[in-house]
């Protein structure tokens, strides 16, 4: 399988590439419609997770007898241009294992901007990949191409 990007030459990808930037789309989905704001920070930190891990996939080079150590200590080592980004998340770890655990150690607010930065940095990995975008729609979104969506004139 091949991703077209700016240049003439397709770049070809893992397979795993593309079932992570899948999964961290499923996650976004996730995030958006999830009822708690420790769910929605969650599965938001969870599709970023799943995002640089798709740039590993992608780019990373496996070291024979190497331990395993985080993604986000990794991803700049791969993408110097998502460090920043890397740092990011990594600092919301533990909060997500606080919020996946059911302790209440998020607010709305942060749960809502971190779906927004989750969003805006699988995007990014998207661009930085050349992996064709097609936007993530909330679960039991009715588009104009459902006929129970339109109304009558």
């Amino acid at each position: 399988m091949t991703a077209l990007v700016d240049s003439p030459r397709p770049i070809a990808l893992p397979a795993a590439t593309y079932e992570l930037i899948a999964a961290s789309r499923h996650s976004l989905t996730e995030a958006m419609v999830a009822g708690s704001a420790a769910d929605r920070y969650a599965a938001a930190h969870l599709a970023a997770l799943r995002a640089a891990a798709a740039v590993l996939a992608a780019r990373g080079r496996r070291k024979a007898r190497s331990r395993v150590r985080s993604v986000w200590l990794v991803l700049p080592e791969v993408a110097g241009e998502l460090t920043e980004w890397a740092g990011f998340f990594a600092a919301g770890a533990s909060k997500r294992t606080l919020a996946e655990a059911g302790v209440p150690c998020v607010t709305a607010r942060e749960a809502d901007d971190l779906v927004r930065e989750a969003e805006s940095f699988v995007e990014r990995v998207v661009t930085c990949l050349g992996v064709a975008h097609q936007p993530t729609l909330p679960t039991g979104f009715r588009g104009a191409a459902d006929p129970a969506a339109r109304t009558a004139d």
